[in-house]
């Protein structure tokens, strides 16, 4: 039972993904700017929409307040959404799709989101077919806008 215990401690650790509340954060090795570019990129390459752009550090600027890098990206596609609204209308309120780019206090970027599986659970519509589809678009998002490569 121990062995067993041992095992999924290190599983745990090992994750490079943090997930608190439901809330997936993969750390980026890129720059907040540079891992927003490439989110954007890897968004529009989908054929998905970018709705808006939402910079939080800058936001708190306009008010004399700091903030550490933080933006929003809202994107979609209703080809997407609409099959989960079919499921439950009320999944409307979670909807677009969103995606967090921000840094630690210790200068560390992550990307973070909510999986489509908790917001669906959130709505009593975990059962729904498109939730797994978009669930899958979310983590490949993530990965590949996380991935080293060139800036």
């Amino acid at each position: 039972m121990k062995a067993l215990q041992f095992v999924l401690v290190l599983m745990l650790l090992s994750r490079t993904a943090l997930a608190a509340e439901d809330l997936v954060s993969l750390p980026s090795p890129h720059s907040p700017d540079a891992t927003l570019s490439r989110l954007e990129a890897a968004v529009s390459a989908r054929g998905l929409n970018v709705f808006a752009r939402i910079d939080h550090a800058a936001g708190a600027a306009s008010v004399g307040q700091e903030l550490r890098p933080t933006t929003l990206l809202i994107f979609g596609h209703p080809r997407g959404g609409t099959p989960l609204m079919q499921c439950a209308q009320t999944l409307g309120i979670d909807l677009p799709l969103k995606m967090l780019v921000w840094q630690d206090e210790a200068g560390q970027v992550w990307l973070s989101y909510t999986p489509p599986a908790t917001v669906a659970a959130r709505r009593d519509a975990q059962d729904c077919p498109a939730v797994a589809n978009l669930g899958t678009v979310m983590s490949a998002l993530a990965q590949e806008t996380v991935a080293r490569g060139s800036e």
